[in-house]
């Protein structure tokens, strides 16, 4: 999603900046494949049942594809969440990445899919997020039982899935002359062809030159037995094979189209002919101009058949395209990145003659997924990219938007067709004592008040004031209903709420750096201070401040250290921690956070993800996870921390329900005892660690948020970053 109401995106600012880049991954960390020395205390397993929590999709589906021999088979891409395939037996999405692990974070982002038409257990997925410096290579995975198990082939380039381009059309295909042979365009690297099913790739000879920075070729399609290939670096935009070796540009494209991007392309076998999407760039963002042309392969006849033209204020451009498989002529096309009117769906069942606008007599229910009502009522969409008809149905129609997938079965009801596909990147969890079972701060789409793990919160982003990107969640342990959140909202940067989150009222003033820099945010035990820190997106870090009257005025803190994350004491309203993860040091407050002096130092320091959380129930015992430094507790308020000799990694820790018979609260972690990260919980304060996820079960990166049940012993809620909230239970 990206809303200028709502700031920055996390998808269009963080994959492009270096400070970006440490937010989302583990940045500085060592090969994790690297030896290193066993923790001293003792590593078990234990069976869990994990879960995702249910929001309705959140976040952007960049492409859809029904197989085209087999009903009822589908699967869909994310850029950051992994791929898809629809259960049509119980009506819900299936996600078939999960077992990517920390090493292979990057791959969480999926550039583009393919299926055999001949061989429909056959699929394969080209994975890989960023095409920076820092990023690993790209990988394929191949798949001959519809990605139940998988094989993999780590590519010589990168890919990027999470980059502008990522909503343009599938990259990956199996030839149309033989299903042995798979062809993958790739940005910055060339045509790359397979000739045994994906185990090993090559370069070949392709006529254009890839740009170091460009989008290279967008799209794959076949035609008959003829490739086509869309090129998004300038000059010839489209080209074509007949005989999958040699490629020529495609003579007679219209003039104007070299000055665009060719987006996406879908082929009518019926009427032989190529329908073809255009903008001025690739997407998803920045879009204002754009077009649709249609080419009959047989006579080389291109016509322009752009339902409405771009002008004026109203700007955007084309971006998705399908064809009825079963009724010639009929083929429907997506606008993209149109603010003004919102986007919409144009249709022709004339072979793009004459078009109407599906948006215009759509009936949206969005009950199941009530985020969707942002603002005042729900959008038909925006960021749509994705288009697909399902071949056996003509009128079962879906598109992916910047937050869920619609699905229609009568051109007239719309509803998301979203579930078990879920794509958040989760930055805070809170499992309060009371009230809601989880309060969550998301990426994009704000802040979430889960009453169930298992239908949508219907308290979110749609709740006024309208919020996007969290930054900060805080709740005050002695008085749980209040809680306060921090991020990109529509009506000031800071909220408070008085029912636990369920409802929420804007800070009356807000420093004037939140309108730009919005950070972490505590509140004191009892709910009379608030601590705001503020840092830019691109990593500046500014002052704290310090409100006493529920947020209605603010003071600067002159001795809070400049971007640190506050964090309150859960039993003493005036004491404060703060971690200067710049020096390695933890400032400490006894005045409600008027003052901060400096406690204990030399601890590890240069990453902004070091960060301290506070044990429930107790006054000064902290706890300092440093990622590959280690782990650090301190019982005495920050003054000195003790390195815990029994797991050498930790990333993200949180508390939950003490085991029966223990004292201290179960301690819950995304750390390392052995060789890999995984999820573990203690239940003897840190001695021993037993791993509760598996090797199935491992999402990416998982360094972010993590945090027990405080009334339900053994139960875990993990954040990912672009798989939502996953929830666990002891089996």
């Amino acid at each position: 999603m990206s809303d200028p109401a709502t700031g920055p995106s996390r998808r269009t600012v963080l994959a492009t900046t270096a400070a970006a880049a440490a937010a989302l991954t583990p940045a500085g960390t060592p090969a994790l494949a690297a030896p290193r020395p066993k923790a001293t205390g003792t590593t078990a397993a234990q069976p869990y049942n994990w879960r995702t929590a249910a929001i309705g999709g959140t976040g952007f589906i960049t492409g859809v594809l029904f197989h085209p021999t087999v009903r009822g088979l589908a699967y869909a891409r994310t850029d950051i969440g992994g791929a898809y395939r629809w259960d049509d037996a119980a009506q819900r999405w299936v996600a078939l990445t999960d077992h990517l692990g920390w090493d292979d974070y990057n791959l969480l982002g999926v550039e583009a899919l393919a299926v055999d038409p001949n061989q429909p257990d056959r699929l394969y997925l080209a994975l890989g997020a960023y095409t920076q410096s820092w990023a690993g290579n790209g990988a394929v995975l191949r798949s001959s039982d519809r990605g139940a198990t998988w094989s993999r082939t780590d590519l010589p380039v990168k890919l990027g899935a999470n980059e502008d381009g990522r909503g343009t059309g599938e990259r990956l295909l199996v030839s149309p002359l033989n299903s042995d042979i798979l062809f993958l365009g790739t940005r910055q690297g060339g045509l790359l062809r397979s000739t045994d099913r994906g185990a090993s790739w090559a370069r070949v000879s392709f006529p254009a030159t890839p740009n170091p920075s460009g989008q290279g070729i967008t799209f794959l399609v076949a035609a008959g037995r003829a490739v086509y290939a869309g090129w998004g670096d300038g000059g010839s935009a489209l080209y074509r094979t007949t005989d999958g070796v040699s490629w020529q540009a495609v003579p007679g494209q219209p003039s104007g189209a070299s000055a665009q991007v060719p987006v996406r392309a879908a082929y009518d076998a019926g009427a032989q002919a190529l329908y073809l999407t255009y903008a001025n760039t690739p997407g998803p963002n920045n879009q204002t101009d754009g077009s649709v042309r249609r080419l009959a392969v047989a006579t080389g006849v291109w016509s322009d058949v752009t339902p409405v033209k771009p002008s004026g204020g109203d700007t955007f451009g084309y971006g998705g395209v399908a064809v009825d498989a079963r009724v010639t002529g009929t083929v429907v096309v997506s606008t993209n990145n149109r603010w003004g009117p919102v986007d919409t769906l144009y249709r022709s069942t004339d072979g793009g003659a004459r078009w109407t606008s599906l948006k215009d007599t759509a009936t949206l229910d969005v009950r199941e997924t009530p985020f969707l009502n942002w603002g005042a009522t729900p959008k038909f969409g925006w960021w749509i990219q994705a288009v697909a008809l399902d071949p056996f149905d003509s009128k079962h129609l879906v598109y992916g938007t910047g937050a869920t997938l619609f699905g229609t079965r009568d051109l007239v009801r719309w509803a998301p067709q979203i579930r078990g596909l879920e794509e958040s990147a989760v930055r805070q969890l809170i499992a309060p004592p009371s009230g809601a079972q989880l309060l969550s701060g998301l990426g994009d789409i704000g802040v979430m008040y889960h009453e169930s793990l298992t239908v949508s919160p219907s308290r979110g982003m749609a709740v006024n004031p309208v919020f996007g990107s969290a930054t900060g969640l805080a709740v005050a342990a002695l008085k749980p209903a209040y809680v306060v959140r921090a991020g990109w909202g529509d009506q000031g940067n800071g909220a408070s709420s008085t029912d636990g989150g369920q409802s929420w009222r804007p800070f009356a003033g807000q420093p004037s750096i939140a309108s730009s820099a919005p950070g972490p945010i505590a509140v004191s035990a009892d709910g009379a201070t608030l601590l705001w820190s503020f840092v830019h997106w691109d990593g500046t870090k500014h002052p704290g401040f310090r409100s006493t009257d529920g947020g209605a005025t603010w003071s600067e803190v002159t001795t809070f250290p400049r971007g640190g994350t506050p964090v309150a004491d859960p039993v003493d309203p005036r004491r404060f921690y703060v971690y200067d993860t710049d020096g390695g040091t933890v400032f400490r407050s006894t005045d409600a956070g008027a003052t901060f002096v400096r406690g204990a130092g030399s601890l590890p320091a240069g990453d902004v993800q070091f960060r301290i959380a506070a044990a429930p129930g107790r006054t000064g015992d902290l706890w300092l996870s440093a990622k590959w430094n280690g782990l650090y507790r301190s019982t005495d308020g920050g003054t000195s921390f003790t390195k815990l000799t029994s797991c050498w990694g930790s990333y993200a820790l949180g508390f939950g329900r003490a085991a029966p018979g223990a004292a201290y609260p179960a301690v819950f972690q995304t750390g390392a005892t052995e060789n890999f990260v995984g999820v573990y919980r203690s239940d003897d304060t840190g001695a021993s660690w037993t791993r509760i996820n598996d090797d199935a079960h491992q999402w990416g990166w998982t360094g972010e948020t993590i945090t027990g049940d405080p009334r339900v012993y053994g139960r875990v809620y993990l954040g990912t970053n672009g798989r939502g909230i996953q929830y666990g239970d002891p089996l």
